[in-house]
């Protein structure tokens, strides 16, 4: 059995993606707040804002955790199509459940239905990323911490939704993508902990792309996304703000002379 190694690089690689994580929920929960006093367009935009930002973070975390992954005794290659369809299976779960949530009249029901959708979705995502490993071995998982791990999605994702419906201050919503960010880093340990890897020495190439290579320009590339995804957020005004702004412009009328 290969030895795995999950911290390669010590704690950069799992505080990093903590923070990751974090960054992509704190967003997203931003432009849902955004998108629910929001009409027509405008709430469909921000929608698709929160859920590109949510599925980014998730991605982000899971592969810059990876690139602190090793096993002894073989290297580590990356499907580069399963890595990208691995993204889109999390922008576009993600959307499902944020579009639910934004648009049912059922709250309760779309919360459900919504955090089931999205939790499997991003376990999906996890395994999906893990099928497109490539290595000297063979790849093992323990059933039990698979269950736990899915699980642990689904209650992330639900109570990700629950808190796009209920916070609204920016302290609390900083709380809750901190917790946020720390359900999403347990479930991807949790399914990496399931892992065993009978390594089989060989003498040919791997296929695919090095983590360096691929998911770490891709990975800086994302996080820009979402650092710079948060800027506009945080400098673009509220509903509210927008109509003291419209309200102070009016002229004033009736005046008594």
């Amino acid at each position: 059995m290969g030895h795995l190694d999950h911290a390669t690089f010590g704690w950069l690689t799992p505080v990093l993606s903590y923070v990751m994580a974090c960054i992509g929920a704190a967003l997203g929960l931003r432009c849902t707040v955004r998108a629910l006093g929001s009409t027509g367009r405008s709430r469909r935009n921000w929608l698709l804002t929160a859920a590109s930002a949510i599925g980014t973070g998730i991605w982000t975390m899971h592969f810059v955790a990876m690139l602190g992954f090793s096993v002894s005794g073989t290297d580590i290659r990356y499907d580069v199509p399963l890595t990208i369809l691995s993204l889109l299976v999390a922008v576009v779960v993600v959307s499902a459940g944020v579009f639910a949530v934004g648009y049912s009249r059922d709250r309760g029901r779309a919360l459900l239905l919504g955090g089931l959708t999205t939790g499997l979705g991003v376990a999906s995502m996890h395994y999906l990323g893990m099928a497109a490993v490539r290595l000297h071995g063979d790849v093992r998982y323990d059933p039990m911490l698979v269950g736990l791990s899915v699980l642990i999605a689904v209650v992330a994702a639900t109570a990700a939704l629950w808190a796009a419906l209920n916070i609204r201050s920016p302290v609390a919503v900083t709380v809750a993508s901190l917790v946020m960010g720390a359900a999403v880093s347990s479930m991807h340990y949790t399914g990496m902990f399931a892992v065993s890897v009978r390594v089989t020495p060989a003498g040919t190439p791997l296929p695919g792309a090095t983590a360096m290579q691929f998911i770490f320009p891709l990975a800086v590339g994302l996080g820009s996304y979402l650092f710079l995804t948060s800027a506009f957020v945080a400098l673009s005004p509220t509903a509210g703000e927008r109509e003291a702004s419209a309200s102070a412009q009016r002229p004033v009328t009736g005046v008594a002379r």
